[in-house]
């Protein structure tokens, strides 16, 4: 099946969803998602911010379709036509929907973990509007203990239900789920059961804000902080890749997280052994620094990213006696001298 994505074509398999077809074209065409995950069966249809313009459906039926459809959720037909960065109607869409989700979001980027590689700090980033027209209270939770590995910042959660299906998919025993409905729905284990099986630290990877984060690293350091490498080692517990991303700082390593694509979506999961049990260097096999797909903050001014020297061309004049200042604070000319009092 031939499809058309903003005067993009490409050939699609049946069953290919709108938003598949976008990745595979890649680009600023590709809508944001925040509830999709590709890993995960039945995710999707929740956050609604990959919606598109269906501007012909197929060649059978060449009439567009009347709404905006969610692109993750929506599949392709033979000579569909799809705006998706090109529409203003698209654009419109989505800020009012990043406007919706950043509702009640206490917007506590300063002092949040995920603060650097948040998927809707990202969306509020290009879709996001500058002030609030919500002036009434934010809905809040009360803290809840779920584990003794993650944290729920429940105030932060956007309900895009992805822990609840990782918890469905890998694990035997689900202890937790979507609970009250409307505006009181939230994430909680119910009867507050700590939530400790093998594989919940994947719960941590595939949140998209900041609701579930690692309490091994909590209030460590910013992620831009510190530099991320590939390392594996060979793990015994079943279903688990070993394969990881080791986040250090300096010769330590401060968290291990499993390996995301431009789309931060793990490649493998990982065990919680692997995650939160193993911080020593000589634990893993370092293969070397990891590359980044995606631009963002983590990866300004890193070392695998080729950055060209900025010169700046202006009068002599008007910089004449600064390279003089600028060695005197340096105080690069100016010898240690060990045996000075003042210095």
């Amino acid at each position: 099946m031939k499809v058309t994505i903003d005067g993009q074509s490409i050939d699609v398999e049946p069953g290919t969803t709108i938003l598949q077809a976008a990745r595979m074209i890649g680009g600023d065409l590709v809508p944001p998602a925040m509830c999709y995950y590709s890993k995960l069966k039945g995710s999707g249809g929740k956050c609604r911010c990959c919606l598109v313009e269906v501007s012909k459906g197929s060649e059978a039926d060449p009439r567009p379709m009347p709404k905006l459809m969610a692109s993750c959720v929506t599949g392709c037909m033979d000579g569909m036509e799809v705006n998706s960065k090109s529409s203003d109607r698209v654009t419109e869409a989505r800020k009012s929907v990043t406007e919706f989700l950043l509702i009640n979001h206490p917007l506590d980027c300063p002092i949040c973990d995920q603060a650097g590689e948040c998927d809707l700090q990202n969306l509020s980033f290009e879709h996001g509007n500058p002030k609030s027209r919500f002036i009434e209270e934010k809905r809040t939770f009360e803290p809840e203990n779920i584990g003794p590995n993650i944290q729920l910042h429940m105030n932060r959660c956007i309900l895009c239900q992805r822990c609840v299906q990782v918890a469905d998919q890998l694990t035997d025993n689900r202890v937790h789920g979507v609970l009250d409905r409307g505006d009181h729905a939230n994430i909680s284990t119910g009867i507050s059961k700590a939530i400790d099986n093998e594989f919940s630290g994947n719960m941590i990877d595939v949140c998209p804000v900041g609701a579930l984060t690692d309490k091994t690293f909590r209030f460590k350091s910013r992620v831009w902080f510190n530099k991320p490498y590939n390392a594996h080692r060979e793990c015994t517990t079943p279903g688990c890749c070993g394969k990881t991303t080791v986040w250090m700082f300096g010769g330590e390593i401060q968290r291990v997280t499993g390996r995301k694509d431009e789309y931060h979506e793990v490649e493998e999961f990982i065990c919680n052994s692997c995650r939160f049990e193993h911080k020593d260097v000589n634990d893993w096999v370092i293969e070397g620094p990891r590359e980044f797909e995606k631009d963002s903050v983590i990866n300004q001014n890193n070392y695998v990213q080729k950055l060209e020297k900025v010169q700046i061309d202006t009068e002599k004049n008007i910089l004449l006696g600064r390279d003089i200042d600028r060695k005197k604070i340096s105080m690069a000319e100016i010898p240690l001298n060990n045996n000075n009092k003042n210095s």
